[in-house]
């Protein structure tokens, strides 16, 4: 039974102390010495002038985060439809249930003003 695992933990193995060993490595070999211009806080090349806190509008973020939400879900839909011939009755059916599920959230974000731009 664990032979069956074993390149799965070999692997796991691997991504843990091959990381460890090359940041071992990078703290080692690398140079040390910070200077005034390098622990300044690089901001497009410009110092900041007044207020370095804007505001912005979140409505950008929120459009990402449904074209994700929204994104995420529609790739359901690919195993579906590579298994359709053989789920018959069933699958039709759950895929209009999970259809359903989408609409009622895309109407649901339409409805609380989510995807409205200004």
């Amino acid at each position: 039974m664990l032979i069956k695992y074993a390149g799965v933990v070999i692997i796991m193995i691997w991504g843990i102390v091959f990381p460890a060993i090359l940041l071992g490595l990078s703290k080692l070999f690398h140079p040390n010495n910070p200077t005034p211009t390098k622990l300044s806080t690089y901001e497009c090349g410009l110092e900041t002038q007044g207020e370095t806190w804007v505001q912005f509008k979140i409505s950008y973020f929120m459009y990402a985060l449904i074209f994700v939400a929204f994104d995420v879900e529609t790739i359901f839909l690919y195993p579906w439809a590579v298994r359709f011939q053989s789920l018959g009755l069933f699958g039709i059916v759950e895929m209009f249930i999970f259809m359903a599920i989408l609409i009622v959230g895309f109407w649901y974000a339409w409805k609380e003003g989510a995807l409205e731009w200004m």
